[in-house]
């Protein structure tokens, strides 16, 4: 017959065996070394907005998998509920929607849920904000994009603010999202300053059919204008003052992953 001892050394060796194939096959199970891993990070702006503010809840950010189905390839790369003033992203200002890892593969879709307490603010009064399918299906972006084993992807989504709020009367604002979807390696930016600075000029980059905006701050001149496809562009800056000219500067090059800087751009009285 076994002592007491005995049983309590081979118990304590089960124990401790159990515990190794247990931490072991939890190692397997949360590694994928078939596939390996890469890096999300996307950022979002805002082009100019005539709104005090306009305020987006975000509960949730996804990104969609090729070849699963609808309702099950949908990864979670952010679920942290966050209220992000539209309105600041401007000018070189920007917020992280998501910043993490993801399984090498092609991917077709970002989704964005939205949360309760959406608002706009004009002049002074806020108004709540209609998120149709907001707080459900959410915001669908259509963008296709690969994740490669060890690399950084990152994504800028320039939301336009302007073009995304809807009157539709009785006191009533509906979102309607007009965003762009860019990716940072293949963008880059203008930079610059509008002077006198009380002219509260706006900035347009154009290239065909494609038009940027921003705004000259209006305490300093200093413009940025964001997610830019790397290319050239002719630059057009139009002040609120009426009495002071337009102007066009031609052929701007955008470099991807760079800024132009075009120093001081002095406005002219006409």
């Amino acid at each position: 017959m076994k002592s007491i001892k005995d049983k309590f050394i081979l118990t304590t060796v089960f124990l401790i065996s159990f515990a190794i194939s247990i931490f072991i096959f939890s190692c397997s199970d949360s590694t994928s070394p078939e596939s390996g891993q890469g890096q999300l990070k996307m950022t979002m702006v805002d082009a100019p907005s005539g709104y005090d503010q306009v305020n987006i809840v975000v509960t949730r950010v996804e990104v969609h998998k090729s070849g699963a189905d609808e309702n099950s390839g949908w990864v979670v790369i952010n679920n942290n509920l966050a209220t992000y003033d539209l309105i600041k992203l401007r000018n070189g200002a920007s917020v992280v929607l998501g910043d993490n890892s993801l399984d090498v593969g092609h991917y077709t879709q970002i989704r964005l849920i939205l949360g309760s307490g959406s608002n706009v603010v004009v002049n002074g009064i806020v108004f709540s904000l209609n998120v149709p399918s907001g707080t459900e299906t959410g915001i669908k972006l259509n963008h296709e994009f690969d994740i490669q084993p060890g690399l950084l992807y990152e994504l800028m989504l320039d939301f336009d603010a302007e073009h995304s709020i809807v009157y539709t009367g009785s006191e009533q604002y509906k979102l309607k999202p007009v965003i762009r979807v860019v990716p940072v390696v293949i963008s880059g930016t203008i930079s610059g300053k509008v002077t006198p600075v009380i002219t509260q000029a706006s900035v347009y980059a154009i290239s065909g059919t494609d038009t940027v905006i921003a705004a000259a701050e209006i305490t300093t001149g200093i413009f940025k204008l964001m997610a830019l496809l790397h290319g050239s562009y002719n630059l057009k800056v139009v002040p609120a003052d009426p009495l002071y000219s337009d102007t066009t500067i031609v052929n701007v090059v955008v470099v991807a992953k760079q800024n132009t800087d075009l120093g001081t751009i002095n406005l002219h009285l006409k």
